[in-house]
């Protein structure tokens, strides 16, 4: 089995390696320099799609329909663009040893993949039930979302359990999208999570109250302050019942966890600089080792705006991270200066006809403007928050393409604001005038 050489590697296949490549395209790109290792059997695509339209009932999204770069109004990137520009994918590959000081790569079958400089795009793994020792969590018909994979085996078990009972394990960002996704497939969704009000790293309990009050207008039962301690299993080894901490007993055909995820990072132990969960990196997502690069959900980076280190998990960062690696590499071979990555944090999320999007940072007093009712025929409220004089992050659901602009615009310049009830009174309009 013959070495492989190539000048560039993505590790990951991935958002961030779909974006990375149309980049080194983009900067220019001789055919037989760049090699994608995934372990995934199909190119980059863009893994929110998963949660959302992959799961509904009537035209949902199938490949090659959200292949990158279509998630930020790109062209989308087939299997045969990789070949036309001379790419190698090289998929349905695990690594399973990284030697970073001999740039070299060896993987599950034995083979060994030589570089000149890698991009390290390999992403989160989920957090399973089994990882906490729960019984019965290596039942059929439990289920975790990440990979397409995933999915597929998801809409099996929807098909076949056609108008079943669904528990959706977690009130985070998987868990009211997948929540929503399978109540529209009409089964009878109960959702369970240990916290005082859904999504609470980011949503206040205002902003949490409404989704809840919404979800359960929508025919789903939510259970808060318990977790799953175990799992009862029929004679085919299908999950039948979910035990609840608090004693409770739900009748499940289908059970969805959405407890967090964990980045992959072990390959790298001991050979790397890592802080904060993540490999740390510069502004240029260069790590502590030469010709070494790390983008995404394992990327620890210095987010500018704040003056402080962070690592975020979400599908904005991973684009716009690729992106700016490649420019840094190139920009290093040239040697010309490119600026510094200066990320404003950006997260939303689609579920029923509701969409919010959400911009900064969510610390200091929160102001909470517009009807948050559930029975709100609009729907449109948000939140500032204020730290320090300064307004630095905003919130709003089912806004206008101008007002998420307009909201995305504050966060950024971080206005003064004297009394918070000038924020209450205009709401909207405040960012709009900004």
């Amino acid at each position: 089995m013959a070495d492989e050489t190539f000048k560039y590697v993505i590790l990951g296949g991935g958002v961030a390696a779909g974006y990375a490549a149309r980049e080194f395209v983009k900067q220019g790109l001789n055919p037989g320099e760049l090699a994608i290792i995934s372990k995934e059997a199909v190119a980059p695509y863009e893994r929110p799609a998963l949660s959302k339209a992959y799961l509904f009932p009537e035209s949902p999204a199938r490949l090659p329909g959200f292949h990158v770069c279509v998630g930020s109004g790109g062209e989308r990137l087939l299997p045969d663009w990789y070949k036309e520009k001379g790419i190698e994918l090289i998929l349905s590959t695990e690594i399973v040893e990284a030697d970073l000081p001999a740039k070299r790569l060896r993987s599950a079958h034995g083979k060994i993949y030589n570089y000149q400089t890698l991009i390290i795009a390999t992403g989160s793994t989920v957090i399973k039930l089994s990882d906490f020792g729960v019984q019965g969590a290596d039942a059929k018909n439990i289920f975790y979302l990440r990979e397409i994979d995933d999915a597929d085996q998801l809409v099996e078990a929807i098909k076949a359990k056609e108008n079943g009972k669904v528990v959706v394990v977690g009130g985070g960002y998987i868990g009211l999208e997948l929540g929503a996704a399978l109540r529209i497939n009409n089964f009878d969704v109960s959702m369970v999570y240990p916290e005082p009000w859904c999504m609470p790293r980011l949503f206040t309990p205002e902003i949490a109250a409404f989704y809840e009050g919404y979800y359960a207008q929508k025919g789903i039962t939510i259970i808060k302050g318990t977790v799953a301690v175990g799992f009862t299993v029929d004679t085919n080894g299908e999950v039948k019942e979910v035990k609840l901490k608090d004693g409770r007993v739900l009748e499940a055909d289908i059970v969805v966890v959405g407890v967090g995820a964990r980045p992959l990072t072990n390959l790298f132990k001991g050979q790397i600089v890592e802080e904060k969960g993540g490999i740390k990196t510069d502004e240029f997502f260069k790590t502590s080792v030469p010709d070494v690069y790390a983008v995404g959900d394992v990327a620890t980076f210095p987010l500018k705006l704040y003056n402080e280190l962070r690592r975020v998990e979400h599908v904005d960062h991973s684009r716009k991270s690729a992106e700016q690696a490649v420019k840094a590499i190139k920009a290093s071979e040239e040697g010309k200066a490119i600026e510094e990555y200066d990320y404003l944090p950006y997260f939303y999320s689609r579920s029923f006809d509701l969409s919010w999007q959400f911009y900064g940072d969510n610390v200091g007093d929160a102001v909470l403007f517009g009807d948050n009712s559930p029975d709100s025929a609009t729907h449109k409220f948000g939140s500032y928050w204020i730290k320090d004089g300064k307004v630095v992050g905003a919130f709003l659901e089912s806004g206008s393409p101008e007002e998420n602009k307009a909201i995305a615009k504050v966060a950024r310049i971080q206005p003064s604001v004297e009394n918070s009830d000038l924020l209450l009174k205009e709401g909207i309009s405040f960012a709009s005038k900004v």
